[in-house]
């Protein structure tokens, strides 16, 4: 008996009509920006080899990734991140091409994500990689990208959330610990769980770096962050950090976005092969976020190109979600016309349907035999005109009356 014929597997699911469209909807706004401003699209391979993602710095978790093997039983991972593997591709495919690169891509990964976590195991993602340079104006742009796409969807109730890696690496090196309780550390904070993190880091020691790492998923707000985080342990790479960090909140604060942009020193992605700024960002009817990124500058010389990089992915499904909330996505638009054949003028029909839609109309063939079907079927679906084709073509008004063409 089959048990699973009938259902699809935890963390996906089927998406009908007007899911698609407002999917297809968001794809195509974000297309649309991203071919604006000079980025090129590029597809990666649904499944990669396992050691894609499986480099020394141990970027994706094995118990997240879903495995096969190939015809020749080597270990196969279908695709949980989009950016490892355009990394393997720019440091192969695209290593004699002019930098700065600009990349753009749509595609779904896959994660197994906790049962009964409300995440999907299955996401589309769309997002682009800005790879070859470490300018600040790199950054802006990435960053001013990724507000376009969110306020093109919400231009009052998106929220940027900035920081830097670099800060809690930095204070996490100093600790006496192997990277295994690091990651709980990094887990913690990310999580924001302060009871668990404060029994973590006092079993650790009670001393300064353990002191601001507790202070550190409290590090959220404003301008004023800086000053907070300065007072809980400065050397000159955490004042530079800071320094470089305050210049692109003041940057992205003068070109408008007052109030939007907040800064967040608790970001510390899972996602661990960032090395700077990091970023989320949040729509309104959304309980976390849907967009991240960061700047990666070492993952791409792990496939033997050093070049550094940053960009962002946005998930598509979330956003699709919202807008259907929110209304501001049509459902599955009603067909204008359903066309009807008498016998023997079937292709003139098929000719007809085919020119109203050709004129912007959605239009149906009717595959019924009568005239009296076909009726109760354009009833029942909201058709509000037939198209009766015989020696003459006539249309009926199902609210009015007949017209003859």
């Amino acid at each position: 008996m089959n048990r699973f014929d009938l259902i699809t597997p935890e963390g996906t699911k089927d998406l009908l009509f007007g899911e698609c469209q407002a999917r297809r909807e968001v794809e195509n706004n974000l297309r649309n920006i991203f071919i604006g401003m000079g980025y090129s699209e590029v597809m990666t391979p649904g499944i990669e080899f396992f050691d894609v993602f499986n480099k020394k710095s141990s970027y994706m978790p094995q118990e997240s990734i879903y495995k096969l093997t190939d015809a020749k039983s080597r270990l196969i991972a279908i695709r949980p991140d989009s950016t490892i593997p355009i990394a393997r591709m720019v440091a192969t495919r695209l290593k004699d091409y002019a930098l700065p690169l600009r990349l753009f891509y749509n595609q779904s990964i896959y994660l197994i994500n906790p049962a009964l976590s409300g995440r999907s195991d299955e996401e589309v993602q769309a997002g682009i990689e800005l790879i070859g340079s470490s300018s600040k104006k790199a950054d802006l742009e990435v960053l001013s990208l990724a507000i376009q796409a969110l306020s093109s969807y919400d231009c009052e109730n998106f929220r940027i959330e900035i920081g830097d890696i670099g800060f809690f690496t930095e204070l996490v090196s100093r600790l006496d610990v192997d990277s295994s309780v690091q990651e709980d550390i990094r887990r913690l904070i990310e999580v924001k769980n302060y009871p668990a993190l404060n029994d973590l880091l006092d079993s650790i020691g009670d001393n300064q770096i353990t002191k601001a790492l507790k202070q550190l998923p409290r590090l959220f707000g404003g301008v004023e962050v800086f000053e907070k985080a300065s007072t809980l342990f400065s050397d000159e790479k955490i004042e530079l950090i800071l320094s470089d960090l305050k210049d692109l909140y003041n940057n992205l604060e003068m070109i408008g976005f007052n109030g939007r942009i907040a800064v967040d020193l608790g970001i510390v992605n899972r996602t661990n092969y960032y090395t700077g700024i990091v970023f989320r960002g949040y729509l309104q009817g959304y309980g976390e976020a849907v967009l991240s990124g960061g700047r990666y500058d070492k993952l791409i010389s792990e496939f033997g190109y050093d070049v550094p990089a940053i960009g962002f992915g946005i998930n598509v499904d979330a956003v699709s979600s919202i807008i259907r909330k929110n209304s501001k996505s049509s459902n599955n638009p009603k067909t204008d016309i359903i066309v009807f054949g008498n016998n023997g003028y079937e292709m003139k029909a098929l000719t007809v349907a085919h020119k109203l839609c050709n004129d912007g109309k959605k239009v149906e063939n009717a595959v019924f035999e009568t005239i009296e079907e076909v009726k109760k079927y354009a009833k029942l679906c909201g058709i509000n005109e037939i198209c009766i084709v015989s020696e003459s073509i006539e249309f009926i008004n199902l609210q009015g009356g007949a017209n003859n063409d």
